[in-house]
């Protein structure tokens, strides 16, 4: 059960770049929260499967020499589902219907988040290079903190100065 969940029921043995296939599985499932449920219920999602991959990957890399493994993906998930809640937040502020979801939004989500997720600049790599679980988990969030960000940014320099 732990591999199945570290695996994000199968995404992260998907060849190659599993953390893309991840990250991508993430964001499809993300939208369709959002869709379900707007902000609120992304952001419950995205702190409940926070909490299952600290558990999930301290159980399944138990003994194991590098907890870091290419096919361990829900770090990717909560953290794309983090950087996923900025525009989502966004939306749901704005007070568009939970079945908006403009493909900008999680477009520059998912792809700025795999720029920040491999590059690992700053508090990002620290967080990598830390090992174990909290290794595992804490890169991909901070990658998630930055991608939103940064999607926020690009949105509100293109609404604000360019549109």
């Amino acid at each position: 059960m732990h591999r199945m969940i570290a695996t994000w029921f199968g995404a992260g043995d998907i060849r190659p770049a599993p953390g893309t296939w991840g990250s991508a599985v993430a964001v499809a499932l993300g939208v369709v929260i959002h869709w379900i449920g707007s902000f609120p219920l992304l952001a419950l999602a995205t702190i409940a499967v926070t909490a299952l991959g600290f558990w999930s990957v301290s159980h399944y890399t138990k003994g194991m020499e590098d907890p870091d493994r290419s096919e361990i993906v829900i770090d990717e998930v909560a953290g794309q589902w983090l950087a996923l809640c900025f525009p989502s937040y966004g939306f749901w502020h704005a007070g568009l219907p939970s079945t908006e979801f403009p493909w900008p939004g999680w477009l520059a989500a998912f792809l700025l988040f795999r720029l920040f997720d491999i590059w690992k600049p700053w508090i990002i790599g620290r967080a990598d290079r830390e090992g174990g679980t909290m290794g595992v988990m804490m890169d991909d969030l901070w990658a998630g903190v930055f991608a939103g960000l940064t999607t926020m940014i690009c949105a509100g320099i293109w609404h604000g100065l360019i549109a």
